[in-house]
């Protein structure tokens, strides 16, 4: 068999990952990372049986347990609860975007971005809709709010899930080191958005208000917060975060009222199998030693630094996607002598990439989807005039602050 066989499939399994699909087949990136596995077994580059071998199961146990826990919090209530409740104090539409800005941020650092962006995205057409305002901008702040917000937590995004696994950088560490990359950058959101809509943003106060009913479901609500509560102590204390995040799953999957159905079926089994591809397809690549021999020649050890590692991380998350990214520039920065600066500066330029364009993020696709089947079209180019500003605001925080304080 050609060595150069494998490194063909997984070029071409990379390219179907960067375009999101294959022409004329229907297919995702999912199906074209188990494409891309089943092309190298088929050659005999890769034995079924390595399978686990290349799959980090603690990232995958850490992301199945964070969908089952905001699956729970979702039914409960919580979510709907808590964004009715801090929008509502809004009396001006620059108040209300502060509110959308401040709720998804910090939601996203503590639960999964992807996640906040399903949830607050029909609630703020229906807010917009009702106060009869022009529902993009506050729509485009909830997107690049929740990709920045997820910035500042190990368990904020997926690829900071696999860093964090990869890394061992403890949660609060993490939280102390990138945190303020997050607080700055939200700001900038709020200013760049009001200053892109001027007539949107008057200072005039609202005519109408909102009500919505909110159901909540007390017994789930309670169980599902005290947990949630009980696990980011756990995070802050530095149990092992796949650890904490599946115990905590375990507990809330104790119920005599909620079928085990209707949480499952809330999980996106298509990201833990597109992860689980991803996982082999690069360590197929690794055991090929092409990355091996690019340390060797380039002596990526010196080269390093942060201006080299946040735009590559830049370009590879805006063509192959942030996870994909992540997963190629893992084994360069597991050798380096000192690679905690080059892990955090990897998660927080990998996951503020995300804001250059519509398709950056699946937080943003989510957005755009749901405002799609509501009537609402928040075009590519819409999006870009605001994300491309946010961007390049964001990533001069982000040097800034690894400049001054983590390199």
């Amino acid at each position: 068999m050609s060595t150069y066989l494998p490194l063909i499939i997984i070029f071409l399994t990379y390219f179907g990952i960067a375009i999101g699909e294959f022409p004329p087949f229907k297919s995702n990136r999912t199906t074209i990372s188990l494409i891309g596995v089943g092309a190298l077994v088929l050659i005999g580059a890769l034995k079924i049986e390595n399978f686990f071998k290349f799959i980090d199961i603690d990232t995958i146990i850490l992301l199945f347990s964070m969908m089952i826990i905001n699956t729970n919090l979702r039914l409960s209530g919580f979510f709907q609860l808590t964004a009715h409740h801090v929008i509502r104090i809004s009396k001006t539409p620059k108040m209300l975007l502060f509110t959308i800005v401040l709720l998804s941020s910090i939601l996203s650092a503590i639960f999964l971005n992807d996640t906040i962006c399903i949830i607050l995205t029909p609630f703020i057409i229906d807010i917009t809709k009702a106060l009869k305002r022009n529902p993009i901008p506050y729509l485009i702040a909830l997107a690049t709010a929740a990709n920045i917000g997820s910035v500042a937590t190990l368990t904020g995004n997926p690829q900071n899930m696999i860093i964090g696994i990869s890394s061992k950088i403890p949660y609060l560490d993490f939280l102390r080191a990138l945190s303020p990359i997050a607080i700055f950058s939200s700001i900038g959101v709020w200013i760049i958005i009001t200053l892109l809509y001027p007539k949107e943003f008057s200072s005039t106060p609202f005519n109408q208000e909102f009500h919505k009913t909110i159901k909540i479901y007390k017994p789930l609500f309670i169980k599902s917060l005290g947990i949630s509560f009980g696990l980011i102590i756990a995070f802050l204390l530095g149990v092992p975060i796949a650890k904490s995040a599946f115990i905590a799953a375990s507990l809330l999957l104790i119920t005599r009222r909620i079928k085990p159905e209707k949480v499952f079926k809330e999980i996106d089994w298509g990201i833990l199998v597109f992860f689980s591809a991803l996982f082999i397809i690069t360590g197929v690549l690794s055991e090929s030693r092409i990355i091996q021999s690019i340390l060797l020649q380039w002596d990526i050890s010196t080269r390093l630094n942060l201006t080299n590692l946040t735009l590559s991380s830049v370009l590879l998350s805006n063509l192959v996607s942030n996870v994909p990214a992540v997963l190629l520039m893992k084994p360069i920065i597991s050798v380096l002598p000192d690679p905690n600066s080059a892990w955090l500066t990897l998660a927080s330029s990998s996951t503020l990439a995300g804001n250059l364009t519509l398709l950056g993020s699946v937080a943003n696709l989510i957005v755009a989807e749901i405002a799609q089947h509501r009537k609402i079209n928040l075009s590519f180019w819409e999006y870009t005039k605001a994300g491309l500003l946010i961007t390049i605001f964001s990533l001069v925080v982000h040097f800034i602050w690894l400049k001054l304080f983590i390199w």
